[in-house]
């Protein structure tokens, strides 16, 4: 029996919906192998903006620190979209939590559920068997370095920066992971250009001497683009830098049919932090139809890193893939073919995945 801390922090938009349906799967795994998980929440985002003016108070940041795992939503805001000039965003909420906790690889799992072989507008036969895990750096490149203006504002800058142990704590992680599956890592870079990707190019080529058993690939950006599209299955762990990894996993969600089905894991040394990756999507937000099987896949993949619990990971993702194989869908990954009736709402999907486990 296990008994953790596990903190909840639903943020924005449709986050909150889909959050409610993951913590419930939570309690079903707790209740059927007799563990306890004893919960809190917490304010990120806009919502804490609105709240206290800050979009991530000292109390949450707090409360994580303490927590053995974060069951995590989405950031994010029209109001924010819409106002370049706005000094206080949900995002900077992300960034800083990421930073504090020491969240310096994004993991996620591309697996293709045979069932949604359709739903993706990449043929089946190019599709069928794809199972690819993205390693993405979160804590360098273009997102953290030096930025700002010039020349009376008419010129922007933003600089990429990677510091040599950066590259190495992610590297290991990716070629760890590697280990367990194909032993086949890819990694991504642009070395031909930027000074940034000749040092990761150099921090791996050094940390693949201690991994004679895997095979590693370097390969360029723009390439990996254009393979991930033509030929998906050739890939097996792929571990890149932050923009790239940012915009590669957001294009590797439709071989999974949508980004309603992608979990998504941040992780440190301490503290993880899981979440699916869609963002808040307020257009659908309060609609009761957001897809809530990446936020309780994220719980799988929870269960799995942060506790040791592959058994009951596993669990959730057959339960999952069961609900799939009896035709339910929500509707972003339904089509022509789904029946009205086996198009379910947010809680509804829920339900049919609680009644299998």
């Amino acid at each position: 029996m296990a008994t953790k801390n596990i903190l909840i922090v639903p943020g924005d938009g449709i986050g909150q919906e889909v959050t409610t349906v993951g913590k419930k799967v939570l309690d079903a795994i707790a209740k059927k192998f007799n563990h306890e998980f004893i919960y809190d929440e917490a304010l990120i985002g806009h919502v804490a903006i609105e709240a206290t003016g800050n979009p991530l108070p000292d109390e949450s940041l707090a409360k994580m620190k303490k927590s053995d795992a974060v069951l995590f939503g989405a950031v994010g805001h029209p109001k924010y979209d819409n106002d370049p000039s706005a000094k206080v965003r949900p995002e900077q909420g992300l960034l800083k939590m990421r930073k504090e906790l020491g969240l310096y690889a994004n993991i996620r799992p591309i697996k293709l559920f045979d069932e949604l072989l359709s739903a993706s507008s990449i043929k089946p036969e190019i599709l069928k068997g794809a199972d690819i895990l993205f390693f993405r750096e979160l804590t360098g490149d273009i997102y953290f370095g030096e930025k700002g203006r010039k020349n009376n504002g008419d010129t922007a800058f933003d600089v990429a920066e990677y510091s040599r142990y950066e590259v190495e704590r992610i590297a290991r992680k990716a070629f760890d992971a590697a280990r367990t599956r194909r032993k086949k890592l890819c990694s991504v870079d642009k070395a031909n250009v930027l000074e940034t990707s000749r040092l990761w190019r150099e921090v791996i080529q050094k940390i693949a001497l201690e991994y004679p058993d895997v095979e590693i690939e370097h390969q360029f950006v723009d390439a990996t683009a254009m393979l991930l599209i033509k030929d998906p299955r050739r890939f097996d762990v792929v571990v890149t830098a932050n923009l790239f990894g940012d915009i590669l996993t957001d294009e590797a969600s439709q071989i999974a049919g949508s980004m309603g089905m992608l979990a998504s894991a941040s992780i440190g040394d301490g503290t993880g932090v899981y979440e699916p990756i869609h963002g808040s999507a307020h257009d659908i937000t309060g609609k009761g139809v957001a897809n809530p099987l990446a936020s309780i896949l994220s719980a799988a993949l929870l269960l799995d890193i942060s506790f040791g619990l592959k058994e009951e990971s596993e669990a959730i993702i057959n339960a999952v893939d069961a609900v799939l194989k009896q035709g339910f869908r929500t509707r972003d990954i339904a089509d022509a073919n789904t029946p009205t009736e086996k198009i379910l709402g947010t809680n509804a999907m829920g339900e049919e995945v609680l009644k299998l486990l």
